[in-house]
């Protein structure tokens, strides 16, 4: 099957970006987003602008949602004008949101139901990554729909790697964003720590984030807390978000996450505040605490 008709559904921080990818790699794109405001450049660059989830995934080939959370996901897929109902048999369904492995099972039958094949393929990667094409996709599901749908993921990303079945991408995007929430929050205690002590924060900063504890996600936001360049990549409430999906996951394990839950605490506070601010913004509620 030629894939050439892909719909996108939310046009965030990330989804703007994927559907531009999708245009320029010469797709014919339908886009949605429930802020219709969002979609206007879009369709001055050429997309389809549809006024509901299900009119942008009619006669599409494949259809791809980037949406904040568990919520939006459902709205968006399974709603009375939702994308699923209006799929035609054999379309390739991706989800792309960071979404909990429960929701992504419930999602994955009610596709099957439907005859419509379905990826879960959340990302690494922020609005930079996605505005280049350069995102890497975490895939769960069948090899063979992977293959299919291929052609769509090499458009907006560098690289989509299978993790295995129908899950194993949202669970292992969950692992990650706990991995990156937990040093950010406490990259900001260290930043507010240096700055109270009366060293220079921007000297030495660069300093820590260049030794053992200099992860890339360190380096980035580190110099984001310093110079205060909140313009958001990540908002402040999806990283609070993520850690508490992490939080169910793992303890659907058995697995306690002390670590998960401290660093949440933080960034629920800083998007009591800032909800519209990028998530080194974290940092603002310790300076000021």
């Amino acid at each position: 099957m030629t894939i050439r008709k892909v719909a996108v559904l939310g046009l965030g921080t990330m989804g703007a970006g994927m559907a531009h990818r999708l245009l320029a790699g010469g797709f014919d794109v339908a886009v949605w987003n429930r802020s219709p405001g969002k979609a206007v450049p879009l369709g001055a660059a050429g997309a389809r602008v549809a006024t509901s989830p299900a009119a942008a995934a009619e006669d599409a080939d494949v259809v791809v949602a980037m949406l904040a959370d568990d919520a939006a996901s459902r709205r968006a897929w399974q709603d009375a004008d939702g994308a699923l109902a209006a799929m035609r048999a054999g379309a390739v369904a991706i989800e792309s949101s960071t979404v909990t492995v429960e929701w992504v099972r419930t999602l994955s039958a009610a596709a099957t139901a439907r005859g419509v094949d379905l990826l879960d393929a959340p990302v690494t990667g922020s609005r930079q990554q996605a505005e280049e094409g350069s995102l890497r996709f975490l895939v769960g599901g069948d090899p063979g729909v992977l293959a299919r749908a291929r052609v769509v993921l090499d458009a907006m990303g560098s690289e989509a790697v299978h993790i295995g079945p129908g899950g194993s991408g949202a669970l292992f995007k969950l692992v990650n964003n706990f991995l990156c929430g937990v040093q950010v929050a406490s990259l900001a205690e260290a930043v507010a720590m240096i700055e109270r002590s009366g060293m220079d924060a921007a000297r030495i900063i660069p300093l820590l984030t260049a030794g053992a504890p200099g992860s890339p996600i360190a380096k980035l936001t580190g110099t984001r807390m310093v110079e205060r360049d909140f313009d958001p990549r990540f908002y402040l409430p999806l990283m609070a978000k993520d850690l508490a999906y992490a939080q169910a996951a793992f303890a659907e394990q058995g697995l306690d996450l002390p670590s998960a839950a401290a660093a949440r605490a933080r960034f629920e506070a800083a998007a009591a505040d800032h909800a519209d601010l990028d998530m080194s913004a974290v940092v603002e509620g310790i300076r000021h605490s």
